[in-house]
């Protein structure tokens, strides 16, 4: 029996340790695997060391919880908050770990950062599983009870890191072989060790079944994300200056030292994306979460190459980070952190840029090879129609007289065109000859700053042809927005030097299979030719040699029909059906309602089968009920006491009363089982009567709640003879 228990011991470590690395998609298996397995090895040994030699009768319970509690403290500050108990900031660290980490996690794009604190809620949540497991394999004989605590940590596991990369299947198949395993363990009596024996090949079958159809186990429905339930927080600090504002001082200016590029070949280097206009100026809608490293991709067609690139910070202003577009992996240096856009892969300092600050950037960036314009549809999903809208303004009731003016210079722009890209080709063409590029021109990107451009200027930096172009396309019912960024550079050292005088903004136009396409509607000299500098690739060349084809394609036809893009509502999630979230909560209610249905039908069934067969059989039941009366008022275990050890113990326990029924119901069970012929059915009558008798008694005396609790508790439905 002690055997049996050690080795259930050691299934349970196992079975734990293997449900916390389900954590791997959180934080990736290195950080976690020491973790894991202390918090599942340590409080396993304590659990075994407090029961003792002998192993059915271990210390209370209240005493090993307090243990285990200080022994959890105690390992947690000497390993995984060893350099917090250095400082002194030990209680701080511990109690943000346990109490708000498991925020910071849902609002941290995966796999999150192995932060000491983050890495406590791994060590809590799998120390308090391995003690209840080892506890409950100790203090109970059900045989798959302590596998209980393991699924709870699998279930946190996988509420955490729902987004994380990897797969759990493996750790599942893992599961179901140690399941196994431990009711084998748990099973049989005495030394008989041929049925474990026997079933360990059952179990592994199992577990290698569970393996192989893992992957192809379908799915109806996406899993219930709780990151969508918790609100990420914002940068620490916010940059108090659109990049946009600051093309117009950066032109002025264009020798300042901003930053440099290393590896990731000649590409467009993107800083911000501005989707919202306001009728004064642009700014982004970006909500921006902490990430680890990882940064979604996007789920836009088309080929892509891989582009790795090293940048340095010099003489950089406010929080954005350029990269190229678009970003797969950020890796920081320097003590900078890093939050993220997951819709647009945007990213941004959490503090002010700091000259030194590098980070590392992993990107697949558009080829662009083989397109056409001349059939793209313009798209109609809800960031598409959010990218059409043209606001009256700041306090205004209707809208200016200047979209009007708008709409009509940019229908004659594009006139004749038949589709969706060419309307944005031949847009962006038209800009070009339309006004001159000059630094000089005042900044500014309102309704009546882009009349003056448009309509007497006709000059202006890109900040006015971009924003131009993204008014004029929304007039025509483009999904239209502003991409600020640098191209360029000057070549020194194997490094592209970026300075001020290569920003570049550019406008984008989404389409239904394309995505968002950059567009170029900058005159040609706006383009820096001296020195090193570093012309452009073929991903921009290819890109302004499809939109020109689309261009030429209507070169010399008639105005014809103006085609429109007619508004399309958006789906909203309420058109779905049910949401997501109550699937869950139905699951757990009707969980709750099948138990209470069990532990109420379940004695009831027991008693009836006790009271029926032959008279042996009914004294038998009624003794074994009259020992479930008995479990009320404090008698344990009854295996190694007789009949009148139990009648004595009932009248200690009811008072001297009860032996008017337990003496004769010891009696009456006695010779049943050990006189040589069969008892009448009316000592079994008188059985049941004495039984009825103590179970009454045992009412009175311990009180309905606490029978209630028994009733509800799970050794309700533990089958008894």
């Amino acid at each position: 029996m002690r055997l049996r228990r050690l080795l259930s011991l050691v299934v349970t470590a196992a079975l734990t340790a293997v449900a916390g690395l389900a954590f791997h998609r959180v934080f990736g298996f290195g950080p976690i695997v020491p973790v894991v397995v202390v918090a599942a090895v340590v409080p396993t040994v304590v659990s075994a060391l407090l029961a003792g030699p002998k192993s059915d009768r271990p210390w209370p319970l209240w005493i090993s919880l307090v243990i285990t509690v200080l022994a959890s403290v105690g390992t947690v500050a000497v390993t995984t908050l060893r350099s917090a108990l250095g400082d002194g900031t030990l209680p701080q660290t511990l109690r943000s770990g346990v109490l708000s980490s498991w925020k910071s996690i849902l609002t941290t794009l995966l796999p999150a950062p192995a932060k000491p604190e983050f890495l406590v809620l791994v060590h809590v949540v799998v120390w308090l599983a391995a003690f209840a497991s080892a506890e409950l394999a100790l203090r109970t004989s059900l045989r798959a009870a302590p596998c209980l605590p393991a699924f709870g940590v699998f279930g946190v596991a996988l509420l955490l890191g729902v987004d994380g990369p990897g797969s759990n299947t493996g750790l599942v198949a893992a599961s179901v072989v140690l399941i196994g395993v431990l009711i084998l363990v748990r099973s049989g009596e005495g030394a008989n060790w041929r049925p474990i024996l026997l079933g360990l090949p059952v179990a592994g079958a199992l577990g290698g079944m569970a393996f192989l159809s893992g992957p192809y186990v379908p799915v109806s429905a996406d899993p219930y994300n709780p990151r969508e339930q918790v609100a990420a927080p914002p940068p620490q600090q916010r940059d108090s200056v659109s990049p946009l504002d600051r093309v117009g001082g950066w032109l002025h200016n264009g020798n300042q030292f901003l930053f440099t590029v290393a590896g990731g070949g000649v590409d467009d280097l993107r800083l911000a994306v501005l989707d919202r206009f306001d009728g004064v100026t642009w700014s982004s809608t970006a909500k921006f979460t902490p990430t680890g490293s990882r940064i979604p991709p996007s789920d836009e067609a088309g080929e892509r190459r891989s582009v790795t690139q090293h940048i340095t910070i010099r003489d950089m202003p406010g929080l954005w980070l350029p990269a190229a577009d678009r970003p797969r992996q950020v890796k920081p240096q320097s003590g900078l952190g890093v939050v993220v856009d997951p819709d647009s892969g945007t990213m941004a300092a959490a503090q002010p840029l700091k000259p030194g600050q590098t980070y590392r950037i992993d990107a697949r960036v558009r080829t662009w090879k083989d397109i056409s314009f001349d059939d793209a549809n313009a798209a109609q999903d809800a960031e598409a129609q959010a990218a059409r809208q043209l606001p009256n303004g700041p306090g205004a009731a209707k809208p200016p007289v200047q979209v009007a003016e708008f709409r009509a210079l940019a229908q004659r722009a594009t006139a004749g065109a038949t589709s969706s890209g060419m309307q944005a080709a031949m847009l962006a063409g038209f800009l070009k000859k339309y006004a001159k590029y000059d630094i000089s021109a005042p900044p500014g990107h309102s309704y009546r700053q882009l009349d003056y451009f448009l309509g007497e200027a006709r000059r202006g930096t890109p900040e006015h042809f971009a924003t131009a172009y993204a008014l004029l396309g929304r007039t025509l019912g483009l999904p239209t927005r502003v991409k600020v960024g640098f191209r360029g550079g000057v070549l020194t050292g194997g490094e592209r030097v970026i300075r001020s005088g290569d920003v570049m903004v550019w406008p984008e136009v989404k389409f239904e299979d394309l995505g968002w396409v950059q567009f170029d509607p900058i005159p040609e000299q706006a383009r820096r030719s001296k020195g090193n500098t570093v012309a452009a690739g073929e991903t921009q060349k290819g890109l302004a040699q499809a939109q020109q084809n689309a261009i030429n394609q209507n070169r010399g036809s008639g105005p014809g029909k103006f085609p429109g893009v007619p508004p399309v509502k958006p789906a909203t999630a309420e058109d779905s059906g049910i949401p997501l979230w109550t699937l869950p909560v139905a699951g757990v209610v009707l969980l709750v309602l099948a138990y209470l249905l069990a532990v109420a039908i379940m004695p009831v069934l027991r008693r009836r089968r006790r009271r029926s067969g032959p008279p042996a059989a009914r004294i038998a039941g009624a003794w074994h009920q009259t020992l479930e009366h008995l479990g009320d008022v404090g008698l344990a275990t009854a295996r190694t006491l007789t009949a009148h050890e139990v009648a004595r113990f009932g009248a200690t326990s009811l008072g001297e009363s009860a032996l008017a029924h337990l003496r004769p119901l010891a009696d009456l069970v006695n010779r049943s089982r050990f006189s040589g012929g069969s008892p009448d059915p009316r000592a079994a009558d008188a059985a049941w009567e004495h039984s009825d008798h103590v179970g009454r008694l045992v009412t009175a005396k311990a009180g309905r709640p606490r029978r209630l609790y028994r009733r509800l508790h799970p050794r309700s439905l533990k089958r008894a003879r």
